[in-house]
């Protein structure tokens, strides 16, 4: 593939629900513009884009993917990423090096969640916006219904530059509203416009022109006044109003039946802009601010995906925002403050990988094996660095506790999540110190399947997910004094160790206390230190299901010794068993973690999400509404809460989102209480058999 300059390239990023067509689009236009000699489907598992085994299998894309091709002399890097929402930082990632997007609408199903999603993201990165409602060609098929909802949801400025010739079975081709013209089938052959829909020609043409020319002040006096506008100045402005977000194409066809597709590459070259058109965003500490995407200016690539690989190693993804990068080269990283050595540049397509000298501003490649780099690093120069913006990625919604199969997928499992989570960075990892489980936390259950079937394919790691266990606590909740006497005696010197402890009950936010108030020498000041071993040991175990215990202050205030018998360990083991006495005299109680939950959810779903966290034991702090949405702020136990996310978006058909956060300790209700010390006992019953 030749080099071309950034005022020629067009990075495109396809957004849209699950199951609008996005990849099958990716592949007619891969198709349509000469890149691949053969049209792939999904059903067939023969698509450029979905290549991994865990898409083919799920019929969903899971993976960011590159796909060039080449139109007009320009080149299009397609971006095909996954429109199931589990898989968001993927889309993250996407949208940061893109310059537009294409949104596809089912015409079957309409707006749909993705789709407002999808909006939404846009908007939010002030990406440009071309709608393409798909799937024409299927049963309940309707473009007015659909483009409607559109105007509805989005606003006015979304007009219709296409129009479909028939639908379902009927479906033929597309009129052009702009140029008059009408294109049938896949070879897009120029006819007459059909008489039975001229009218609506005619009505809708008229439509696009009053809003073409209400965003310009020269066209708006032409019209106003009566004069015709030519087809040159209703381009000139649309392009214009295009780049400038005032207003939103609407174009339709059939991807799967490669219909209307040709003129959308038209339209991508006509009004999106091209790479030379970015606003290259800084870090605030970038030594280098005002970059301009121009192959001569300093270097400076984003990161912004990484996939590991067992075989070629580490594969980076990145994107020149200005400069060149070379093959076989060394660049600065300017993150890391080191050197990183390039191998071999790659365009990627799908799977496949074309060699390439350099790569050159505003496009996109591939690099493998690099070292210290990883995504959100930017790469440039050392004496001119610039520092690009990285990709911001969500938090993790969802955890699972992973727990090895065999002792071979213990030793491999710490290694293949650090090569997981290097490659998704909306994947987490952390161990629970309280409950002794590694946790994998992610944006959905889907997410983390399919992470653990990678550990599987990719590293032979086989692992069981389950819901974590919660940490509870134990503490008392009156002061106790208890004593505890060791003495054992057999040939030569026996033990001997007296203690007597009392315990006091802390505040929540406190830690354990241990104190000393021997007096006359009852215990030696050498033997506290075994003490305070002997009583912190203990409290790792509580008395009720043998949880940790916290807040609480134990105080040695007297004992016993012997001159002979008497040890370190003799002491350690009487504080302990005067601790755990004390604990059990203290009446013990059971805490659990209770979190801050901020809950945003649409204003219709309210009710159902109120309702639903009464059930969870949460207590509503307050509810405030915003952009049509509703934030719900509430506290609510962990136990409670472990698979919320599945809940929330069950009930609002995945419009709902929730962040959660450690807030403090709480009681355990009595009856849960008992409960949880039932299972704690059956449990240890159960591993002892």
């Amino acid at each position: 593939m030749k080099q071309f300059q950034p005022d020629n390239i067009h990075n495109i990023i396809l957004l849209s629900h699950s199951g609008s067509g996005k990849t099958s689009l990716a592949e007619a236009i891969l198709f349509s513009s000469g890149a691949i000699s053969r049209l792939g489907r999904v059903d067939a598992d023969s698509t450029t884009s979905d290549y991994d085994p865990d898409e083919m299998k799920r019929k969903i894309s899971i993976n960011l993917t590159l796909l060039p091709c080449q139109w007009q002399d320009k080149k299009i890097n397609l971006v095909d990423v996954p429109g199931y929402s589990d898989f968001v930082g993927e889309v993250m990632g996407g949208i940061r090096v893109c310059e537009a997007t294409i949104i596809l609408v089912s015409a079957a199903a309409g707006i749909e969640v993705g789709t407002e999603q999808a909006w939404k993201y846009s908007e939010d990165a002030g990406l440009t916006r071309l709608i393409f409602i798909n799937k024409i060609d299927r049963e309940n098929a309707n473009f007015n219904r659909t483009f409607e909802q559109i105007q509805s949801r989005f606003g006015n400025k979304c007009i219709a530059l296409q129009i479909p010739i028939g639908a379902h079975n009927d479906f033929k081709g597309i009129i052009d509203l702009l140029k008059l013209k009408c294109y049938i089938g896949e070879e897009a052959e120029e006819s007459e416009i059909p008489t039975s829909l001229k009218d609506q020609v005619d009505s809708m043409r008229e439509k696009m022109i009053e809003t073409i020319a209400e965003v310009d002040d020269v066209l708006i006096e032409k019209y106003l006044a009566g004069e015709e506008i030519s087809r040159e100045e209703l381009e000139k402005g649309l392009k214009q109003a295009i780049t400038s977000g005032k207003i939103i194409p609407v174009l339709t066809g059939s991807a799967l039946q490669n219909i209307a597709v040709r003129q959308l590459l038209d339209a991508i070259c006509n009004y999106l802009p091209s790479a030379a058109e970015t606003e290259i965003v800084t870090t605030t500490d970038s030594k280098i601010r005002d970059v301009k995407p121009e192959p001569e200016s300093p270097l400076a690539a984003l990161i912004f995906k990484t996939s590991a690989d067992p075989y070629v190693g580490k594969l980076t993804y990145f994107r020149v925002f200005s400069g060149t990068i070379e093959s076989n080269s060394q660049v600065w990283n300017v993150n890391q403050g080191s050197t990183e050595r390039i191998g071999q540049l790659f365009i990627m397509r799908g799977k496949n990988q074309e060699p390439v000298p350099r790569i050159g501003a505003g496009d996109i490649g591939a690099v493998a094996k690099l070292n210290i780099t990883v995504t959100g690093d930017t790469l440039g120069h050392q004496d001119k660095p610039v520092k690009i913006m990285p990709v911001t990625f969500p938090e993790p919604i969802y955890s699972v506790a992973v727990h090895p199969k065999t002792k071979a997928d213990l030793d491999k499992l710490g290694s293949s999540l650090a090569r997981l989570t290097e490659e998704d960075l909306t994947l987490r990892m952390h161990r629970d110190n309280d409950t002794g489980e590694t946790i994998l936390s992610g944006m959905g259950d889907t997410q983390l399947d399919v992470a653990a079937e990678k550990m599987l394919r990719k590293f032979g790691v086989s692992v069981e997910l389950t819901i974590p266990k919660v940490p509870y606590k134990e503490t008392i909740t009156q002061s106790a004094k208890a004593e505890y006497k060791h003495k054992k005696q057999s040939g030569g010197h026996g033990q001997y160790g007296h203690v007597l402890l009392e315990l006091t009950p802390l505040s929540r936010d406190s830690v354990n206390e241990f104190t000393t108030t021997v007096v006359g020498g009852s215990v030696p000041k050498n033997y506290f230190p075994a003490v305070e071993k002997g009583v912190n040991e203990a409290a790792k175990q509580g008395v009720l299901a043998g949880y940790p215990v916290v807040n609480v202050k134990a105080n040695l205030f007297d004992g016993s010794f012997h001159p002979v018998d008497s040890s370190e360990i003799c002491f350690k083991i009487a504080g302990a068993g005067a601790f755990r006495k004390g604990l059990s005299d203290g009446q013990p109680i059971l805490l659990e973690p209770i979190m801050d939950i901020r809950v945003i959810v649409p204003s219709d779903s309210t009710g159902d999400i109120m309702g639903d966290l009464n059930t969870k034991r949460a207590r509503v702090q307050g509810m405030n509404p915003a952009d049509g949405n509703n934030i719900v702020e509430a506290q609510a136990p962990l136990a409670e809460m472990l698979r919320y996310a599945i809940d929330l978006k069950s009930m609002t058909q995945g419009r709902g989102t929730y962040s959660m956060k450690f807030s403090h300790f709480e009681e355990v209700p009595m009856h849960i209480s008992q409960k949880i010390i039932d299972e704690r006992k059956a449990e240890k019953e159960a591993d002892k058999s």
